[in-house]
């Protein structure tokens, strides 16, 4: 099948890749020439593990291509996906569909014969009605059904996540469209990894309710965490006895400093938003976005307490930038919030990341970049863990303890058993715990 995907950047370039790997011929194009380049000599522009070599893979079985040109791919397509950015807009907090009809509009001029055009981007319900307004508004003759198939990558295992899903969902109210999406996900096992066809609609919003949902157990789990500190329990023997019952399932139960990405805080704002233009609002996710907004600055009173109260002029070292470990993306990151708030209270921070740098440096100029962990501990009055990579998990904490000014581990991740921290002379805050 003859496949083409808008949009280079992580849901188009990783769906495009797999899409290749399933067997189809995929073009993947994207406007901005220098990321085409990159693709084109072999380069990955963003960090995931296996990506890589996929790409280099199917590149050479002629499977994949990779250009600026959208028309040529376009109008040989059996399908198009539109994987274009939906970031929030600053003025209200909807998705800015901006990218979504710009490409809209470019497809119906370029489109040859009957053709399927696949939303993958994340928008909010009615988009799909907007979008066949704008390609019959384009080019009167385009004979196109315009589908959703929202997508479910955690970035760390997006390839994982599209090869072996948990289901498929295809929203399609064309009929057309069925058999041609089948065999775009033909390649999977239909006992093991279901597609589930629904109403367009229905589709758009699938999307948006899972994030919504996962965050809230994030959320959640951060109160419960708040309280255990207040009562002298432990959140991690908590969470554990709330997983174990099937019905509730123990992932997205880890206390931490509060989600980030590109999808939660996103997503839950749109559907915030959209809840509240259909006059039916949706209490519970505007009360976990306010949680989560305050949680992050929160978690640098846990630093400044375990210091001594006072953090004006103390050297902080920051382990892990990134909103979560296997990920070059700072997008939404705890950590922007929590340096910040550091900052704003007078302390002077180094930093490192496995993976992270290049962006956080764009973003978080005030910091003092860091080569590796043993440059950040030295002299530092405190390490604080906020990206739990595997790297982190292997701290030499007896080494560590020795460079710096003084031995304070703030773990907002929780990586540390309290008694081995403290046994090496640490003084140590953790999540959820007073052990």
């Amino acid at each position: 099948m003859r496949i083409a995907i808008i949009g280079t950047g992580y849901v188009g370039l990783v769906s495009g890749v797999c899409l290749a790997e399933f067997g189809h011929d995929v073009v993947c194009i994207d406007k901005a020439a220098d990321k085409i380049t990159m693709l084109n000599a072999g380069e990955v522009p963003i960090y995931e593990p296996g990506l890589e070599a996929l790409v280099e893979r199917n590149a050479a079985a002629g499977r994949l291509k990779f250009t600026t040109d959208l028309a040529e791919p376009v109008a040989a397509a059996d399908v198009v996906f539109l994987a274009v950015g939906t970031p929030s807009r600053k003025s209200d907090g909807h998705a800015d569909l901006t990218y979504v009809y710009s490409a809209a509009r470019e497809i119906a001029r370029a489109v040859r014969g009957f053709t399927v055009v696949v939303t993958k981007s994340t928008v909010p319900v009615g988009t799909g009605d907007e979008l066949e307004r704008i390609i019959a508004e384009t080019n009167p003759d385009a004979d196109v059904a315009v589908v959703s198939n929202p997508e479910f990558l955690r970035e760390g295992a997006a390839i994982d996540d599209f090869m072996a899903p948990d289901r498929v969902v295809v929203g399609l109210n064309d009929e057309r469209a069925r058999p041609i999406m089948s065999e775009v996900y033909g390649a999977l096992d239909a006992t093991r990894h279901p597609t589930l066809f629904t109403s367009r609609r229905s589709a758009e919003l699938t999307k948006y309710a899972a994030n919504a949902f996962l965050a809230l157990k994030l959320a959640y789990i951060n109160e419960i965490a708040d309280l255990c500190e207040q009562v002298g329990a432990n959140v991690q023997d908590v969470s554990r006895g709330m997983g174990l019952d099937s019905r509730i399932g123990q992932k997205f139960l880890n206390a931490g400093p509060g989600y980030g990405g590109s999808c939660f805080p996103k997503d839950t704002l749109a559907l915030v938003k959209t809840a509240q233009d259909h006059n039916s609002p949706i209490r519970l996710i505007e009360t976990i976005v306010g949680i989560n907004e305050t949680r992050k600055r929160a978690m640098a009173r846990k630093v400044e307490r375990a210091v001594g109260g006072e953090l004006r002029g103390k050297t902080i070292g920051i382990l892990g930038l990134t909103f979560k470990p296997d990920t070059d993306d700072i997008r939404e990151s705890p950590a922007l919030s929590i340096v910040q708030a550091l900052l704003d209270k007078g302390a002077v921070l180094k930093a490192y990341d496995p993976e992270g740098m290049d962006a956080a440096r764009l973003a978080m100029p005030e910091l003092s970049y860091c080569d590796g962990v043993e440059t950040v501990a030295s002299g530092a009055d405190a390490l604080v863990i906020i990206t739990e990579w595997k790297e982190f998990r292997d701290l030499d904490l007896g080494r560590l303890g020795g460079l710096m000014k003084q031995p304070v581990l703030v773990d907002l991740r929780n990586v540390f058993v309290p008694a081995e921290v403290r046994g090496q002379g640490f003084v140590y805050e953790s999540v959820g715990r007073t052990d």
